[in-house]
Protein backbone atom coordinates (compact mmCIF):
# COMPACT_ATOMS: atom_id res chain seq x y z
CA UNK A 1 0.00 0.00 0.00
CA UNK A 2 1.18 3.87 -0.97
CA UNK A 3 1.21 6.25 1.89
CA UNK A 4 -1.92 7.83 0.07
CA UNK A 5 -3.73 4.55 0.92
CA UNK A 6 -2.62 4.87 4.28
CA UNK A 7 -4.20 8.37 4.67
CA UNK A 8 -7.35 7.26 3.07
CA UNK A 9 -7.39 4.49 5.31
CA UNK A 10 -7.07 7.15 8.11
CA UNK A 11 -10.05 9.26 6.88
CA UNK A 12 -12.13 5.84 7.19
CA UNK A 13 -11.04 4.55 10.91
CA UNK A 14 -12.13 7.77 12.08
CA UNK A 15 -14.98 8.09 10.51
CA UNK A 16 -16.10 4.95 11.54
CA UNK A 17 -14.75 5.30 14.91
CA UNK A 18 -13.06 1.89 15.23
CA UNK A 19 -10.65 -0.67 14.35
CA UNK A 20 -13.14 -3.13 13.62
CA UNK A 21 -15.67 -1.28 11.74
CA UNK A 22 -13.44 0.58 9.84
CA UNK A 23 -11.35 -2.95 8.63
CA UNK A 24 -15.51 -4.09 7.60
CA UNK A 25 -15.44 -0.92 5.33
CA UNK A 26 -11.96 -1.49 4.04
CA UNK A 27 -12.04 -4.73 3.21
CA UNK A 28 -8.83 -6.02 5.60
CA UNK A 29 -8.49 -7.28 8.92
CA UNK A 30 -7.78 -5.07 12.13
CA UNK A 31 -4.54 -6.55 12.23
CA UNK A 32 -3.73 -5.04 9.01
CA UNK A 33 -5.32 -1.79 9.78
CA UNK A 34 -3.20 -1.11 12.67
CA UNK A 35 0.01 -2.05 10.70
CA UNK A 36 -1.24 0.46 8.37
CA UNK A 37 -1.91 3.34 10.83
CA UNK A 38 1.81 2.91 12.42
CA UNK A 39 3.80 2.61 8.87
CA UNK A 40 2.04 6.12 8.41
CA UNK A 41 2.95 7.48 12.00
CA UNK A 42 6.47 6.41 11.68
CA UNK A 43 6.82 7.66 7.97
CA UNK A 44 5.29 11.43 9.17
CA UNK A 45 7.12 10.88 12.52
CA UNK A 46 4.18 11.21 14.79
CA UNK A 47 1.43 9.68 16.53
CA UNK A 48 -1.77 10.20 15.20
CA UNK A 49 -3.69 8.99 17.93
CA UNK A 50 -4.53 7.73 21.10
CA UNK A 51 -5.54 4.32 21.42
CA UNK A 52 -7.87 2.83 24.76
CA UNK A 53 -9.95 -0.27 24.48
CA UNK A 54 -13.22 2.32 24.40
CA UNK A 55 -12.35 5.26 21.93
CA UNK A 56 -10.10 6.48 19.68
CA UNK A 57 -8.75 10.42 20.33
CA UNK A 58 -6.85 12.31 17.82
CA UNK A 59 -3.42 13.77 18.59
CA UNK A 60 -2.87 17.20 17.61
CA UNK A 61 -0.96 15.50 14.80
CA UNK A 62 -3.59 14.21 13.81
CA UNK A 63 -6.37 16.74 14.19
CA UNK A 64 -3.97 18.82 11.66
CA UNK A 65 -3.99 15.77 9.59
CA UNK A 66 -7.85 14.56 9.63
CA UNK A 67 -9.16 17.19 7.23
CA UNK A 68 -6.60 17.07 4.60
CA UNK A 69 -7.04 12.97 4.80
CA UNK A 70 -10.50 13.24 4.33
CA UNK A 71 -10.33 15.47 1.59
CA UNK A 72 -8.02 12.99 -0.22
CA UNK A 73 -10.55 10.07 0.64
CA UNK A 74 -13.05 12.04 -1.06
CA UNK A 75 -11.44 12.86 -3.69
CA UNK A 76 -10.28 8.98 -4.43
CA UNK A 77 -13.64 8.04 -4.04
CA UNK A 78 -15.03 11.02 -7.07
CA UNK A 79 -12.31 9.46 -8.99
CA UNK A 80 -13.70 6.12 -8.71
CA UNK A 81 -17.10 7.13 -9.48
CA UNK A 82 -15.92 8.91 -12.57
CA UNK A 83 -14.26 5.77 -13.71
CA UNK A 84 -16.97 3.84 -12.90
CA UNK A 85 -19.55 6.16 -15.25
CA UNK A 86 -17.20 5.79 -17.84
CA UNK A 87 -17.05 2.21 -17.61
CA UNK A 88 -20.72 1.82 -17.27
CA UNK A 89 -21.92 5.08 -19.76
CA UNK A 90 -22.62 4.54 -23.33
CA UNK A 91 -23.17 7.97 -24.50
CA UNK A 92 -19.45 9.26 -25.99
CA UNK A 93 -17.40 8.77 -29.06
CA UNK A 94 -15.40 5.99 -30.09
CA UNK A 95 -12.64 6.26 -32.33
CA UNK A 96 -11.43 3.39 -35.17
CA UNK A 97 -8.64 3.63 -37.52
CA UNK A 98 -8.88 0.77 -40.21
CA UNK A 99 -7.29 0.11 -43.99
CA UNK A 100 -9.59 1.75 -46.88
CA UNK A 101 -10.89 -0.68 -48.47
CA UNK A 102 -12.55 -2.07 -45.55
CA UNK A 103 -13.86 0.73 -44.38
CA UNK A 104 -15.54 1.61 -47.43
CA UNK A 105 -17.03 -2.15 -47.58
CA UNK A 106 -18.77 -1.91 -44.38
CA UNK A 107 -18.90 1.63 -43.86
CA UNK A 108 -22.48 2.09 -44.52
CA UNK A 109 -23.55 -1.62 -42.41
CA UNK A 110 -21.65 -0.54 -39.62
CA UNK A 111 -23.37 3.03 -39.81
CA UNK A 112 -26.76 2.21 -40.24
CA UNK A 113 -27.16 -1.15 -38.43
CA UNK A 114 -24.65 -0.20 -35.43
CA UNK A 115 -25.83 3.64 -34.43
CA UNK A 116 -29.37 2.34 -34.97
CA UNK A 117 -29.03 -0.02 -32.01
CA UNK A 118 -26.87 2.33 -30.00
CA UNK A 119 -27.66 6.10 -30.98
CA UNK A 120 -25.89 7.87 -27.98
CA UNK A 121 -22.65 6.19 -28.86
CA UNK A 122 -21.04 8.15 -31.94
CA UNK A 123 -18.64 6.94 -34.13
CA UNK A 124 -15.56 8.21 -35.36
CA UNK A 125 -13.92 6.46 -38.63
CA UNK A 126 -10.51 6.84 -39.68
CA UNK A 127 -10.13 5.31 -43.09
CA UNK A 128 -6.35 5.29 -43.40
CA UNK A 129 -3.70 2.41 -45.09
CA UNK A 130 -0.82 3.59 -43.08
CA UNK A 131 0.29 3.29 -39.40
CA UNK A 132 -1.45 4.67 -36.71
CA UNK A 133 0.14 5.18 -33.76
CA UNK A 134 -3.32 4.17 -31.19
CA UNK A 135 -1.74 5.39 -27.80
CA UNK A 136 -0.32 8.46 -29.16
CA UNK A 137 -3.32 9.36 -31.58
CA UNK A 138 -5.80 9.02 -29.46
CA UNK A 139 -8.13 5.73 -31.24
CA UNK A 140 -9.61 3.53 -29.05
CA UNK A 141 -9.90 0.73 -31.74
CA UNK A 142 -8.40 -0.66 -34.73
CA UNK A 143 -8.26 -3.17 -37.67
CA UNK A 144 -4.78 -4.49 -38.69
CA UNK A 145 -3.41 -6.97 -41.03
CA UNK A 146 -0.47 -8.78 -39.51
CA UNK A 147 0.84 -7.81 -36.19
CA UNK A 148 3.95 -6.21 -34.91
CA UNK A 149 4.88 -6.74 -31.42
CA UNK A 150 3.47 -4.07 -29.30
CA UNK A 151 3.27 -4.90 -25.80
CA UNK A 152 0.71 -1.28 -25.63
CA UNK A 153 -1.41 -3.53 -27.72
CA UNK A 154 -4.36 -6.06 -26.85
CA UNK A 155 -5.12 -7.90 -30.00
CA UNK A 156 -7.91 -10.33 -30.94
CA UNK A 157 -8.06 -12.28 -34.04
CA UNK A 158 -10.74 -10.82 -36.05
CA UNK A 159 -10.79 -12.94 -39.71
CA UNK A 160 -8.63 -14.24 -42.25
CA UNK A 161 -8.42 -12.00 -45.04
CA UNK A 162 -8.19 -14.59 -48.59
CA UNK A 163 -8.10 -13.28 -51.66
CA UNK A 164 -10.68 -14.44 -54.02
CA UNK A 165 -10.10 -15.08 -57.50
CA UNK A 166 -13.29 -14.13 -59.58
CA UNK A 167 -14.80 -12.56 -62.39
CA UNK A 168 -18.61 -11.93 -63.57
CA UNK A 169 -20.74 -14.74 -65.96
CA UNK A 170 -20.27 -12.56 -69.15
CA UNK A 171 -16.86 -12.27 -68.78
CA UNK A 172 -16.29 -15.92 -68.62
CA UNK A 173 -18.88 -16.40 -71.60
CA UNK A 174 -17.44 -14.41 -73.39
CA UNK A 175 -13.46 -15.35 -72.83
CA UNK A 176 -14.18 -19.20 -71.22
CA UNK A 177 -13.13 -20.00 -67.56
CA UNK A 178 -9.46 -20.49 -66.48
CA UNK A 179 -9.17 -24.22 -65.26
CA UNK A 180 -5.82 -24.04 -63.76
CA UNK A 181 -3.69 -20.94 -62.63
CA UNK A 182 -1.74 -21.43 -65.80
CA UNK A 183 -4.88 -20.42 -67.81
CA UNK A 184 -4.61 -16.70 -66.43
CA UNK A 185 -1.98 -16.09 -68.35
CA UNK A 186 -4.38 -15.68 -71.44
CA UNK A 187 -7.01 -13.64 -69.86
CA UNK A 188 -7.31 -9.97 -68.99
CA UNK A 189 -6.52 -9.77 -65.17
CA UNK A 190 -6.67 -6.59 -62.93
CA UNK A 191 -3.56 -5.88 -60.83
CA UNK A 192 -3.06 -4.62 -57.24
CA UNK A 193 -0.04 -2.71 -57.66
CA UNK A 194 0.20 -2.42 -53.66
CA UNK A 195 1.60 -5.34 -53.43
CA UNK A 196 5.28 -5.99 -55.06
CA UNK A 197 5.59 -8.33 -57.27
CA UNK A 198 1.75 -7.57 -58.39
CA UNK A 199 2.37 -8.80 -62.03
CA UNK A 200 3.06 -12.70 -60.99
CA UNK A 201 -0.02 -14.01 -59.12
CA UNK A 202 0.88 -17.17 -56.66
CA UNK A 203 -1.09 -20.43 -55.75
CA UNK A 204 -1.03 -23.29 -53.95
CA UNK A 205 -2.77 -26.72 -55.27
CA UNK A 206 -1.48 -30.38 -53.54
CA UNK A 207 1.12 -28.70 -51.43
CA UNK A 208 2.81 -27.18 -55.27
CA UNK A 209 3.39 -24.16 -55.07
CA UNK A 210 2.30 -22.23 -58.54
CA UNK A 211 3.42 -19.08 -60.01
CA UNK A 212 1.71 -17.48 -62.85
CA UNK A 213 2.75 -14.36 -65.13
CA UNK A 214 -0.73 -12.30 -65.36
CA UNK A 215 -1.27 -9.03 -67.19
CA UNK A 216 -4.20 -6.53 -67.77
CA UNK A 217 -5.16 -3.29 -69.10
CA UNK A 218 -5.95 -2.09 -65.89
CA UNK A 219 -3.43 -1.76 -62.26
CA UNK A 220 -4.80 0.04 -59.15
CA UNK A 221 -3.92 0.34 -55.82
CA UNK A 222 -7.68 0.67 -54.54
CA UNK A 223 -9.22 -2.92 -54.31
CA UNK A 224 -12.70 -0.73 -54.63
CA UNK A 225 -11.73 0.37 -57.90
CA UNK A 226 -10.58 -3.04 -59.00
CA UNK A 227 -13.88 -4.56 -58.26
CA UNK A 228 -16.04 -1.96 -60.26
CA UNK A 229 -13.85 -3.28 -63.07
CA UNK A 230 -14.39 -6.65 -62.24
CA UNK A 231 -17.95 -6.04 -61.88
CA UNK A 232 -18.28 -4.76 -65.30
CA UNK A 233 -16.74 -7.71 -67.20
CA UNK A 234 -13.17 -5.67 -67.72
CA UNK A 235 -11.12 -8.83 -66.39
CA UNK A 236 -10.45 -11.53 -63.54
CA UNK A 237 -9.41 -10.23 -60.44
CA UNK A 238 -8.24 -11.32 -56.90
CA UNK A 239 -10.28 -9.80 -54.08
CA UNK A 240 -10.76 -10.13 -50.47
CA UNK A 241 -13.18 -12.05 -49.78
CA UNK A 242 -15.10 -9.50 -47.23
CA UNK A 243 -15.91 -7.41 -50.27
CA UNK A 244 -17.77 -9.94 -52.09
CA UNK A 245 -19.59 -12.17 -50.09
CA UNK A 246 -22.90 -10.91 -51.54
CA UNK A 247 -21.93 -10.84 -55.09
CA UNK A 248 -20.64 -15.11 -54.67
CA UNK A 249 -24.06 -16.04 -53.08
CA UNK A 250 -26.13 -14.20 -55.74
CA UNK A 251 -23.99 -15.38 -58.86
CA UNK A 252 -23.18 -11.73 -59.85
CA UNK A 253 -19.22 -13.01 -59.79
CA UNK A 254 -17.94 -16.80 -59.61
CA UNK A 255 -15.65 -17.98 -57.54
CA UNK A 256 -12.42 -19.41 -59.38
CA UNK A 257 -10.16 -22.09 -58.95
CA UNK A 258 -11.25 -22.85 -55.82
CA UNK A 259 -9.09 -25.75 -55.61
CA UNK A 260 -6.17 -23.60 -55.60
CA UNK A 261 -4.98 -21.67 -52.28
CA UNK A 262 -4.09 -17.54 -52.70
CA UNK A 263 -2.41 -15.98 -49.75
CA UNK A 264 -4.26 -15.70 -46.33
CA UNK A 265 -3.28 -13.09 -43.85
CA UNK A 266 -4.66 -12.67 -40.55
CA UNK A 267 -6.55 -9.39 -39.41
CA UNK A 268 -7.02 -8.29 -35.58
CA UNK A 269 -9.08 -5.82 -33.80
CA UNK A 270 -6.80 -4.06 -31.70
CA UNK A 271 -6.65 -1.65 -28.25
CA UNK A 272 -4.61 -0.14 -26.59
CA UNK A 273 -3.62 -2.09 -23.22
CA UNK A 274 -6.12 -0.99 -20.05
CA UNK A 275 -7.42 -2.24 -16.73
CA UNK A 276 -11.29 -2.84 -18.66
CA UNK A 277 -12.63 -0.79 -22.20
CA UNK A 278 -15.23 1.52 -21.22
CA UNK A 279 -18.52 0.25 -22.32
CA UNK A 280 -19.20 2.31 -25.97
CA UNK A 281 -15.42 1.21 -26.99
CA UNK A 282 -16.51 -2.73 -25.54
CA UNK A 283 -20.41 -2.99 -27.46
CA UNK A 284 -18.67 -1.67 -30.76
CA UNK A 285 -15.77 -4.55 -29.96
CA UNK A 286 -18.48 -7.24 -29.89
CA UNK A 287 -20.18 -5.66 -32.50
CA UNK A 288 -17.51 -5.75 -35.01
CA UNK A 289 -16.31 -9.40 -33.94
CA UNK A 290 -20.13 -11.01 -34.69
CA UNK A 291 -19.92 -8.58 -38.27
CA UNK A 292 -17.03 -10.38 -39.54
CA UNK A 293 -18.31 -13.85 -37.89
CA UNK A 294 -21.42 -13.37 -39.86
CA UNK A 295 -19.23 -12.57 -43.09
CA UNK A 296 -17.46 -15.51 -42.53
CA UNK A 297 -20.28 -17.94 -42.36
CA UNK A 298 -21.73 -16.36 -45.79
CA UNK A 299 -18.50 -16.73 -47.14
CA UNK A 300 -18.43 -20.61 -46.71
CA UNK A 301 -22.13 -20.80 -47.68
CA UNK A 302 -21.58 -18.94 -50.86
CA UNK A 303 -18.65 -21.09 -51.64
CA UNK A 304 -20.54 -24.19 -51.30
CA UNK A 305 -23.30 -23.35 -53.51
Amino acid sequence: MSELDDLAAFAVLMDAGSFTAASERLGCSKGQLSKRIRLLEQGLGAALLYRTTRRLDLTAAGAALLPEAQALAAQAERARQSVRRLQEDLAGCVRLTLPVSLGETFFDALLLDFTRQYQQIRIELDLHNGYRDLVADGFDLAIRSGMDVDERLVAKPLFSLQEITCATPAYLAAHGEPQQPADLAHHQCLLNTHYSGFEEWLYHRQHQLERVKVAGALASNHYSLLKKAAMSSAGIARLPSYMIYDELADGRLVWLLRDCQTRQTPVFLVHPWQGGLPRRTQVLADYLLAWFERSRRMLDQAGNL
